[in-house]
């Protein structure tokens, strides 16, 4: 474990690249990311929220760089590295894929199309990129990959058969790379938040039946916040964190204990 001294940022010296970056839980982790020392690549497909993100960061002294690609494009990826190498050279510490989508509906409405897309965004991604940058991860005796799985990945509700598949198959994914990586000092850990305050459940928040009845589900009585998520990917990332590895971490007020 490396030396570091109380006042330093627990992060400092360490690159981490954060996909879904523009919005929601990737925006929230990539800035207390940077927060803690870390240097930032922010991956999305919106630029102009990238660019946004990027500019908050740099307004506190962080360093962030912009990459706009699709993480689900096999081709995208590679040329995402591609990119990455000529920014920050041929490391990456941490590693978080928190890119995805959820359509809602009953499975019989499902066209194959929407299924590929749910998987793809979810699913996949999560595959190109580990393999992408897992050979940028090897050899220093530390790395972090955080994989954003869901408290679907536990329990389900009508109408998520395919985000549930996603995000659930994502759970032996992580057990099997932690496997794999553990000699490297790598660790893969799942982040399974619960129902969080993003724009991702933008649907719920403003059906106020569906509001409360979700509500009345959370034994803390409201919606998770993206910086308590964010506080978490942190936590994980720390070197004095190492020891946890091939597992889920569920964050969800409350709602899977019951």
């Amino acid at each position: 474990m490396t030396p570091r001294t109380q006042s330093q940022p627990p992060l400092l010296g360490r690159t981490a690249l954060v996909t879904g970056a523009s919005r929601g839980l990737g925006r929230a982790i990539a800035e207390a990311l940077s927060t803690a020392g870390a240097a930032v690549a922010l991956v999305a497909r919106d630029e102009a929220r990238l660019q946004e993100v990027a500019a908050g960061i740099r307004a506190h002294g962080g360093r962030a760089e912009v990459f706009v690609a699709d993480v689900s494009d096999e081709a995208a990826v590679r040329s995402l590295g591609v990119e990455y190498q000529k920014r920050f050279g041929d490391r990456c510490d941490i590693l978080v894929n928190n890119a995805g989508i959820n359509i809602r509906k009953p499975l019989v409405e499902f066209s194959l199309e929407e299924w590929n897309r749910v998987l793809d965004s979810n699913l996949t991604s999560v595959f190109l990129m580990c393999r992408e940058f897992v050979p940028r991860m090897t050899g220093h005796g530390y790395g972090r990959i955080l994989n954003l799985t869901s408290m679907m990945s536990h329990i389900s509700l009508p109408g998520r058969t395919a985000y549930s598949s996603s995000k659930t198959a994502l759970l032996g994914l992580n057990r099997a790379l932690a496997l794999e990586l553990a000699p490297e000092g790598i660790t893969v850990v799942g982040i399974s938040p619960g129902v969080c305050d993003t724009e991702i459940n933008t649907p719920l928040m403003q059906n106020p039946e569906l509001r409360e009845s979700i509500l009345s589900r959370i034994p803390v009585g409201r919606f998770g916040q993206p910086p308590e998520i964010a506080a978490l990917a942190v936590h994980l990332c720390r070197e004095e964190s190492g020891f946890i590895t091939g597992t889920d971490i569920v964050i969800d007020g409350g709602w899977t204990a019951q």
